[in-house]
């Protein structure tokens, strides 16, 4: 991975922050602990610690209807007529928001109807399922109650307290000098996005020193006293999936972390281990993966950001050798951690695989349709002969594991003795299809 940041907290003390590799790997430009990184869902953070502060102040009800603080009828906004149908929107809480229970997907576009719209799948406050819309919905509702935009609000409540001076919801021009570019799984450098609109659930862009001063304030209990903290990262609703994402997935049966309580806060997840309670917040898009935990007990914080998306696979091994963190529930976020040997064992017999993704091309044929991998401006696309299935971008979510964006489907790929791909299992709920690659 091109560049690694990361940020140490003890005693409820920034005491470490370091960056390391590139900015911008091309140009030979290096990181620093100022260079501007996008935050994604770290902006979701930043957000929840402002409304939080909002209903110490009274101005908010966690439990009020988001509806009562709008001027009209959520489905007369723009981006939120398609609920006109569906009067459960009235019962989405400022709670369900925070929390991630409102019954949304993650954002429309992953709709799993594959219509693009926005839709509630669950009634609100009955289960978890994480959702950028829901934040979104709330930013709605903050704004029209203060009648101030999100990024003055920041300014004003976290920003300019904590003195985080290279933090913006919005793109800033003096940015430009100082920012890395993500790279993607394969290497690749990815156009820097410049967002004009702030986006309470993903449009920060921020430092890790800025962020590590936010962490140190909340650890502090800077701008929230001790009963609006502690209910900011207490358990809110139970976390039952065995992993994240996809957002509306229902694999509840076995609750693999009932063991750790996990469970999500407002606006955090949290959960409990020999350190005590703890709470975190991840960061993920394309070029970029951000992870952050906290042990208040033991006033303990770790900070990672990068800016290339396989950063994942060494979060793991990072929580476990800086702060002892064995509890983080590192599978049901998806970080599949790295193999140093670079080689899977099969049959006991470590193989050199081919890890590009040029190996997963090609015709797979099943009783009656056939499905064509292809590899396009380094993205794999999939496309079924028949099924309606037009060509589609796949995910890579683990090794030989790819998901849709657009749908709950997963494309798990199976080698031969000798590690070569031989087949490819569609799966997508409990039905399974099983393609042979064609030779």
């Amino acid at each position: 991975m091109p560049g690694f940041c990361i940020s140490i907290i003890n005693d409820n003390k920034i005491v470490y922050t370091r960056a390391y590799g590139y900015r911008d790997k091309e140009k030979n430009e290096m990181l620093d602990t100022s260079t501007l990184i996008y935050a994604a869902s770290f902006s979701k953070a930043v957000f929840a610690y402002i409304v939080m502060q909002m209903v110490q102040e009274g101005i908010i009800d966690l439990n009020k209807p988001v509806w009562a603080y709008l001027n009209k009828p959520l489905p007369l906004y723009e981006g939120y007529n398609d609920l006109a149908d569906d009067p459960r929107w009235k019962l989405i809480t400022v709670r369900d928001c925070l929390r991630h229970s409102t019954g949304f997907p993650n954002w429309r576009w992953f709709n799993p109807r594959g219509n693009n719209e926005l839709q509630i799948f669950f009634n609100p406050g009955d289960m978890y399922a994480y959702s950028g819309e829901g934040i979104v919905l709330l930013q709605l509702a903050v704004e029209e109650i203060t009648g101030k935009k999100l990024e003055d609000l920041a300014k004003e409540k976290v920003f300019k307290p904590l003195g985080m001076i290279r933090t913006s919801y919005v793109w800033q021009p003096e940015f430009v000098n100082d920012c890395a570019f993500g790279y993607d799984q394969n290497g690749e450098k990815l156009k820097r996005k410049m967002r004009s609109k702030a986006n309470a659930a993903g449009s920060m862009e921020t430092t890790i020193a800025d962020y590590s001063r936010f962490i140190e304030a909340v650890m502090q209990g800077k701008g929230l006293n001790d009963i609006w903290r502690k209910k900011m990262i207490s358990p809110q609703i139970a976390i039952k999936t065995k992993h994240q994402f996809p957002s509306l997935n229902t694999d509840t049966a076995e609750y693999p972390y009932k063991n750790i309580n996990l469970s999500y806060g407002l606006g955090w997840g949290v959960f409990k281990c020999d350190y005590g309670n703890a709470f975190f917040k991840e960061g993920h898009d394309d070029g970029w993966a951000h992870y952050n935990v906290n042990f208040p007990g033991k006033k303990i914080s770790l900070i990672m950001m990068s800016n290339s998306v396989v950063a994942e696979s060494i979060f793991k091994e990072v929580l476990e050798k800086v702060i002892g963190d064995v509890y983080t529930p590192w599978d049901w976020e998806n970080y599949q951690p790295y193999k140093p040997s670079g080689l899977p064992v099969i049959n006991n017999i470590p193989i050199a695989v081919d890890t590009s993704l040029n190996q997963y091309t090609g015709t797979y044929a099943a009783d009656t349709v056939n499905a064509v991998v292809t590899l396009e401006n380094g993205r794999l696309k999939i496309a079924l002969d028949k099924g309606g299935l037009q060509k589609t971008t796949m995910n890579r979510d683990k090794p030989d594991l790819f998901s849709l964006e657009t749908a709950a489907i997963q494309f798990q790929f199976a080698r031969d003795a000798n590690g070569k791909i031989e087949k490819m299992m569609i799966i997508s709920g409990k039905e399974k299809h099983e393609f042979r690659k064609l030779k």
